[in-house]
């Protein structure tokens, strides 16, 4: 791994889910907390150190500030207001711009130059942002995007038909939020495709694949009532991300990133489609044939976020 140093703006539940699974997977050499509250975060640091005893490799935990960005090879934006149980993600809009404006600010002023990563909602609209105020190149900005909704239609189909949830691919693609949508017509199983699954087996039916969507697309609505907040899944949802980063895997995972006409909708915004990501940020985006059904629902998804944009001046 090259300048596997990590620093996490924002010690919020989503973050320190995100600390806790890069101990326990032993992702990076080198982490940097940073928090409003300097106090929270050393109180983070050290409760973390405190169990790398049991961590799979040796690593450097501590509390920081920003001049930590200066060499990170990847700085992760968590930091924000946490979405309130039944307020959509495009409701945070306005109470997180302005947190990202100002940590992009302060990460720039380091002489940052590497991997930036947002995860803070709505995401789509603040990697955005993020990439507008940091002036670095499209490739080294992104967010998180679909990447935990994906995982979570996995989840469901692999619960539904008893097989491996890393066996069945499919993407959930668009917002990460209520726009978002199933590419059923790229799904499959083992290489069989979602109809081929559904003809051969009597666990599963076409009138499922609805169903699944809701529970997918409602899921952190579901969970914020259960418990008030989502963070165990985002946080390794992001070192999943991290892992493809630092060993330059070339892997392909749905996130945020700019489409500049690879698909048929808004050009110009952050949207959650798949992309190849290794040690340099996006290598590519990988373009999916759409039907047209997927099509309409993704050019619908682009433009509630091109609107979200043009609601705060972007």
């Amino acid at each position: 791994m090259q300048n596997s140093k990590v620093v996490i703006v924002g010690t919020g539940f989503v973050g320190m889910s995100y600390a806790y699974a890069l101990v326990n997977q032993g992702t990076v050499e080198e982490l940097v907390l940073i928090d409003i509250n300097h106090d929270k975060a050393e109180g983070e640091a050290m409760d973390l150190n405190h169990g790398l005893a049991f961590a799979p490799r040796k690593m450097n935990i501590r509390a920081g500030d920003y001049s930590e960005c200066k060499d990170a090879g990847l700085v992760v934006i968590t930091a924000g207001v946490n979405q309130k149980e039944g307020e959509t993600r495009t409701h945070l809009l306005n109470r997180n711009a302005g947190i990202v404006k100002s940590v992009v600010k302060e990460i720039m002023a380091s002489g940052f130059d590497g991997i930036l990563l947002v995860a803070s909602n709505p995401v789509d609209i603040l990697a955005y942002v993020a990439w507008k105020e940091s002036g670095l190149d499209k490739s080294r900005v992104i967010g998180s995007g679909t990447s935990l909704d994906t995982a979570r239609l996995r989840y469901e189909v692999s619960r539904i038909i008893n097989i491996d949830t890393r066996n069945v691919h499919a993407y959930i693609l668009g917002e990460h939020g209520d726009s978002e949508f199933v590419c059923w017509s790229s799904a499959n199983v083992g290489a069989k495709s979602i109809s081929d699954v559904i003809n051969t087996m009597d666990e599963i039916s076409f009138n499922d694949l609805d169903k699944i969507y809701v529970k997918v697309k409602d899921a952190a609505y579901e969970i914020i009532k259960r418990k008030k907040a989502t963070y165990w899944g985002i946080g390794m949802a992001l070192v999943r991300i991290t892992s493809a980063i630092f060993n330059n895997e070339n892997s392909i995972i749905p996130i945020s990133v700019l489409n500049s006409g690879e698909y048929d909708c808004e050009t110009d915004i952050y949207i959650g489609l798949p992309a190849v990501l290794n040690r340099d940020g996006v290598h590519h985006i990988v373009r999916l044939n759409l039907n047209a059904d997927e099509t309409i629902k993704l050019k619908n998804s682009a433009t509630i976020l091109r609107n979200n944009l043009a609601s705060i001046d972007y």
